[in-house]
């Protein structure tokens, strides 16, 4: 049975399938394919979301769920990734692991007999940007010749926008303030497979005929050495960036927001807002990756 880490990891049928299987279940009840399933969730950092659409679509597909928080472990500190993985497969059926180190996951899942998915790193977060596809796809009908911009931080979820990217082979824009970019060697990856993806420090330029416009909080979770926040404010997604977007454009942010940081109280609240859609969204993708992880 596969592991969910990256979404480079996948074919782009296999991350079509994932995106028309999710809003299928959206739309109607599937199968209780994980009845008698055990899921363990190792969660060392906080979660809203996340946690939430994992252990509810686990509890509708009739499996049960078990949380160790970031107050009963950490992977690595009281007895080793290897132990701990070849415990854990001996109760669960599939474990979902939030952490904070992307190389400790991936240690973990080279030794587990069970699938693992990724919940979140420091590197990626490839369950966020599913439920974002999906959102995308339900509200923009396609990805062919559409224009996504991402501004702010360039940061997990930004990781796995370029990868879904490369396999999508949209238009990518990603807007930031001079001092960060994404890592020279994943842009040089991501180019050698999709030429429609640039880097600038202009807002504008990015928000110029786009067809969704994406933002995230300008710090995120352990990040000790941010930026400070004047750098970021040039790159607020508000009216007067929205009205550079395509006319039908779509905003959209994985939240929690900070109101009038990285985006403002008038855009988020908006009629071109789909957060909360992208939000529900989570527990679809959910249930569609666990099924790819156990079927």
């Amino acid at each position: 049975m596969p592991n969910f880490i990256d979404l480079k990891d996948l074919t782009k049928d296999q991350l079509i399938h994932l995106i028309s299987l999710s809003l299928k279940w959206k739309k109607t009840n599937c199968a209780k394919f994980m009845t008698d399933k055990n899921v363990v969730l190792i969660f060392e950092k906080p979660s809203l979301r996340t946690r939430i659409s994992f252990e509810v679509g686990i509890n509708q597909l009739g499996g049960k769920s078990y949380l160790l928080n970031e107050k009963e472990m950490k992977l690595g500190e009281r007895e080793t990734i290897e132990d701990t993985a070849r415990v854990l497969e001996r109760y669960a059926d599939m474990v979902i692991i939030r952490c904070f180190g992307h190389d400790q996951l991936t240690k973990y899942a080279k030794i587990s007999n069970v699938p693992v998915i990724n919940a979140l790193t420091d590197f990626s977060h490839p369950c966020q940007v599913v439920a974002d596809l999906i959102t995308i796809k339900e509200h923009l009908k396609d990805f062919a010749n559409k224009k996504i911009s991402w501004f702010g931080d360039c940061n997990n979820v930004l990781q796995s926008w370029i990868e879904a990217s490369v396999l999508l082979n949209f238009e990518l824009n990603i807007a930031c303030p001079e001092g960060i970019k994404p890592e020279a060697k994943i842009i040089s990856w991501a180019l050698e497979r999709n030429k429609n993806i640039s880097v600038t420090h202009n807002a504008q330029e990015a928000a110029e005929g786009a067809n969704c416009i994406i933002t995230d909080t300008w710090r995120s979770m352990g990040d000790k050495n941010p930026l400070p926040e004047e750098k970021f404010m040039p790159f607020q997604v508000n009216k007067k960036i929205l009205e550079l977007a395509d006319k039908n454009a779509i905003f959209m942010h994985c939240l929690p927001a900070y109101r009038n940081k990285e985006v403002s109280s008038e855009v988020l609240e908006g009629s071109q807002s789909v957060v909360f859609d992208e939000a529900e969204n989570r527990l679809h993708a959910q249930k569609a990756i666990m099924h790819f992880c156990i079927k």
